[in-house]
């Protein structure tokens, strides 16, 4: 069955305990040996890091033009878990995840969070497998080859600005609901962002989440002006 999945990957596995590392979930670890050790946790981190250098290094190569603000709002729509998921989902990942049965019971194969961590497991698995450009392939072919021309696609402001902020030592951001208004099927939030006990940015969206996102982006066409 895994086959299938190498196929999608364009990638196939000499070491095949390396792929089912990368598919097994924390609660199918703990449930089934009692070892969180042995779950993808490990090789996540790992892959993170391999997904944000690939992305960096093209956004880097493929717009010269663009300053580094531009670059990273785009290298955080690239690596977000909302593209991740997705690229999971044309992956069809979630019928080989190795889930506890809580897990499996409350949805987990279709929870973004944890399709989204995989792929960066399996990235990092394909580089110990069979070295840099193993993983550089896959993320060419799943994230990059697909990549929008400058415009955002899922953009998680939230996470380019505390990148943007993080250049400089010891900046603190706070997010902090201002307003909710409306009936319950239609509200409204308002949310602004702080830095450094500064107001930096407001926005308003149909949830929460939403308002922060628009705060976010507010605040970095304030704080990181295009030229």
């Amino acid at each position: 069955m895994v086959h299938e999945l190498e196929k999608e990957l364009g990638y196939r596995f000499r070491n095949r305990k390396l792929l089912e590392n990368a598919l097994t979930h924390s609660s199918y670890a703990n449930e089934k040996w009692k070892n969180s050790l042995a779950s993808n946790e490990r090789l996540e981190f790992l892959g993170d890091s391999i997904l944000g250098f690939v992305v960096a290094e093209y956004l880097y190569r493929r717009y010269p033009d663009h300053p580094e603000g531009d670059l990273t709002r785009m290298r955080a729509d690239l690596v977000c878990e909302t593209s991740l998921a997705q690229v999971a989902e044309g992956l069809h990942l979630g019928r080989f995840l190795l889930l506890g049965h809580g897990e499996e019971q409350g949805g987990g194969r279709t929870r973004n969070s944890i399709n989204a961590d995989a792929v960066e497991s399996l990235i990092a698995a394909a580089y110990l497998d069979g070295g840099f450009q193993a993983a550089k392939g896959i993320v060419d072919r799943l994230i990059l080859a697909d990549a929008a021309t400058g415009q955002p696609r899922n953009a998680d402001f939230k996470t380019a600005l505390q990148e943007l902020v993080q250049r400089k030592k010891n900046q603190v951001l706070s997010y902090q609901l201002l307003e909710e208004s409306g009936p319950d099927h239609d509200k409204t939030f308002r949310v602004e962002v702080t830095l450094n006990g500064q107001v930096v940015g407001v926005g308003s969206g149909s949830s929460k989440k939403r308002a922060e996102q628009a705060a976010a982006e507010e605040a970095i066409e304030r704080l990181f002006p295009q030229p």
